[in-house]
């Protein structure tokens, strides 16, 4: 049993992805040669032996990739985070700045720019937009208290910002177990 960072395992991950790459580059290359042509392997094996091994190679890397998936899914299940007062597992935290915010910064972005929009187009015009109930005949009222929206963006880009600090922290500091 090895005992490595997240970080680690994470940049192993990587190595080894380009670890299989160079593997299937050395399978395309060897895949077939025309049987008058010398083996360039035969000294080793051969071609044949070398493309089973190479197999067995990448189908072995590929159980270590989800070995440590798996090993760092499993502490993020159980490894808490607090992020602005709010507590989460890791994997949540993970799952929501994957599936929610970048929805949320779009969503608010739009709203934000929608209503600045209509502003400039109406004020063109000679009306104006105005919040609440304090229009006039010719005035457009707009459904949103726009400081809450501002700070509901702020908010969610502070959140976003301390996340990704922790989240390198924790990397680098929470250990996982993986077999051999």
């Amino acid at each position: 049993m090895a005992t490595i960072t997240i970080s680690e395992a994470l940049a192993e991950i990587k190595t080894i992805n380009k670890r299989l790459s160079k593997k299937e580059e050395f399978i395309a290359e060897h895949l077939m040669r025309p049987e008058q042509m010398r083996d360039p392997l035969e000294g080793q094996g051969g071609q044949r032996a070398a493309i089973i091994s190479e197999r067995q190679s990448m189908l072995d890397l590929q159980q270590r990739v989800v070995n440590i998936r798996l090993a760092i899914q499993q502490v993020n299940m159980t490894t808490d985070l607090t992020v602005l007062g709010v507590t989460k597992t890791m994997a949540a935290w993970l799952v929501w700045r994957r599936d929610v915010a970048p929805k949320e910064q779009a969503f608010l972005t739009k709203i934000r720019q929608g209503v600045a929009k209509l502003r400039q187009d109406l004020l063109k015009q000679g009306m104006k937009v105005v919040s609440g109930e304090q229009a006039s005949g010719r005035d457009v009222l707009v459904n949103i208290d726009e400081k809450l929206l501002a700070e509901g963006s702020e908010h969610l880009e502070r959140t976003l910002g301390e996340l990704d600090g922790m989240l390198s922290l924790k990397n680098a500091t929470i250990m996982i177990t993986l077999p051999d």
